[in-house]
């Protein structure tokens, strides 16, 4: 885990660099559905209570360490500024060294859309590139209705995303959503997810 240093940064949007190659788009468009449900003073006043973790790295450039989703939305809503909390300032390492120190800590994703590792120089370079998992968005939607617990591992709804990919098609996720979430309920229970983090045992 990571702890954020005193005070806030107010940073470009356009700035910040992700720390992971995916998000899931379906989960990414319920967000700016209900940013879109409130009046416009309102709209901008949560759109403006998303907090990014960060650290800072080569060339002073700032890398999230969460809230990829947020990133996401708030990019397709044209926003401008965001506030960041810095957890490390780590400007002084070079790129190697510098992604060797976020693998070690679990602070980065290096996973595509398959769930395939890739080397950090395909790390994309800002939010527009991040390419979508449908069993990322699977996942949230299995965790909002109490599939598994929310806990402090790292990537902890990637593990799961791998878990669905590996027991359904995609195609399913993408054609049949009701279909694959009471699927992938079910799947949530089994004993074969019981190495997952949050794993809420057979019922």
């Amino acid at each position: 885990m990571y702890r954020i240093g005193s005070g806030l940064v107010e940073v470009k949007l356009e700035d910040l660099r992700p720390t992971q190659m995916t998000v899931g788009f379906r989960e990414v468009d319920e967000k700016r559905k209900s940013w879109s449900k409130l009046k416009p003073v309102k709209r901008h006043e949560e759109m403006r209570k998303e907090l990014f973790p960060a650290v800072i790295g080569p060339k002073n450039t700032y890398y999230i360490l969460d809230h990829h989703h947020a990133a996401v939305a708030l990019v397709k809503e044209k926003s401008d500024r965001v506030a960041v909390g810095v957890a490390h300032d780590l400007s002084h390492l070079k790129p190697e060294a510098f992604w060797i120190f976020l693998d070690h800590f679990s602070w980065v994703h290096p996973y595509d859309n398959k769930g395939r590792r890739r080397p950090f120089a395909d790390m994309p370079g800002d939010f527009d590139s991040l390419a979508d998992d449908p069993f990322r968005s699977l996942t949230s939607e299995v965790l909002d209705a109490g599939g598994f617990a929310k806990s402090d591992e790292p990537f902890l709804e990637f593990l799961w995303a791998n878990y669905f990919r590996d027991q359904m098609s995609e195609k399913l996720v993408l054609d049949e959503p009701k279909k694959a979430l009471a699927r992938a309920m079910k799947l949530a229970k089994s004993k074969d997810a019981s190495h997952l983090p949050g794993w809420p045992g057979k019922t």
